[in-house]
């Protein structure tokens, strides 16, 4: 039986902006409506021609609640006979999203279908993800706490925990975080994303770039920021991501069925994993993740030419690099969610479409996207540009 391969045909991702920002008059499902419509038109693929759209969303309640996929499937004007799922992996939700439509494109069962994400973290209750008995009550229920012995944590106490065991400083936390924006805002004027970028308005007119970046850190003030989980701590709200609204979505195909539609593949999806570890320390399941995808393509990590990982918070990719024996260098080369900005359900998705777009930028061949997820989870990616 021949191979059926799953590649990526488009991708595009809304700007991101911050909380209470130019995005925030957006509700949710128009924000991942607009930006189906726009993969849709941008990539020409038939409408009917795909199986399903499925939606990465990690706080389901008050406007995204109620399978926000379907209903952002329906405000975009796509054909009613086309399902639509909301999916939630954390922070990974984007990414699980493509993997999904990725293996059922392998399996046969699809030959087209859209990975997408959104989050718009101005319009819904915060408060049960960084403190998990407001609102909601507790998401761990006893018996998982019991396991523990009620060690289990909010993400911040989490990732504090990363810092000491792997004894990161505070200034290598702010100048990493530093250089995020710097490279993000470099990008930005030089207009690495504009071609992947979702045309929309914000509160103040047309919005063209991410609205976090800031094109000038002072450390000074950086370092003058109070640690936001505990006194002890050296995590702030300068070195983690940030809080966000967005949307992305990624049309993957069948390589021989897109080709005989006359669409274009821009990278092939080589290989997908998903991996859990510790649930307290949470952050490093994107080490065995990343392990697992480079042994599925048959790579290692010197054949990767293009890395990207969450910026959940400064600690996580400074450890993927350590583990790895990488340099920082090849890391989120274009910035990432501590610059640009992290809308939960919505981030794998603009991660993907941005890794796809340098792959094609820098000429590069292999590139490798891990995401942390609450629980202690991550997903990994490895793609190859189609050159």
């Amino acid at each position: 039986m021949q191979q059926r391969e799953a590649v990526i045909v488009d991708a595009v991702r809304t700007p991101v902006g911050r909380r209470g920002g130019q995005l925030a008059h957006w509700h949710p499902t128009d924000l991942l409506a607009h930006t189906l419509r726009t993969l849709v038109d941008k990539s020409g693929v038939d409408e009917s021609s795909l199986d399903d759209v499925i939606t990465g969303c990690v706080l389901q309640q008050g406007e995204q609640a109620g399978n926000i996929s379907r209903w952002g499937s329906l405000g975009a004007g796509l054909p009613e006979n086309l399902p639509a799922v909301t999916i939630d992996r954390q922070c990974g939700s984007g990414q699980q999203a493509i993997h999904f439509a990725a293996q059922a494109i392998r399996s046969g069962e699809y030959d087209a279908a859209i990975g997408a994400g959104v989050e718009s973290m101005s319009r819904v209750d915060l408060g049960p993800l960084f403190n998990p008995e407001a609102g909601l009550g507790p998401w761990y229920g006893e018996k998982a706490l019991a396991r523990y012995d009620g060690h289990i944590y909010a993400q911040g106490p989490s990732a504090e925990m990363i810092v000491k065991k792997w004894g990161f400083t505070r200034e290598e936390l702010d100048a990493f975080s530093a250089e995020s924006h710097r490279r993000a805002h470099a990008a930005t004027e030089a207009g690495h994303f504009v071609d992947q970028l979702v045309p929309l308005d914000g509160q103040n007119g047309p919005m063209t770039r991410d609205e976090g970046i800031r094109a000038h850190v002072d450390l000074d003030k950086m370092a003058s920021l109070r640690p936001a989980f505990g006194a002890d701590g050296v995590l702030t709200g300068g070195n983690s991501s940030q809080i966000s609204d967005g949307a992305a979505a990624v049309l993957v195909a069948e390589r021989a069925a897109a080709e005989a539609a006359g669409l274009r593949p821009r990278a092939v999806i080589r290989a997908m994993a998903a991996a859990a570890d510790d649930p307290a320390l949470q952050f490093t399941a994107i080490l065995p993740a990343a392990r697992k995808a480079l042994a599925s393509a048959g790579l290692t990590i010197d054949d990767i030419d293009r890395v990207e990982v969450n910026e959940a918070f400064s600690p996580v990719p400074l450890l993927f690099a350590r583990e790895f024996g990488i340099s920082t260098d090849k890391v989120n080369v274009n910035g990432g969610s501590i610059a640009i900005g992290h809308p939960l359900g919505s981030t794998g998705a603009r991660m993907m479409t941005d890794l796809v777009n340098e792959l094609e930028r820098s000429g590069s061949r292999y590139g490798l996207l891990t995401i942390c997820e609450g629980g202690g989870m991550a997903n990994a990616t490895i793609i190859e540009r189609i050159s």
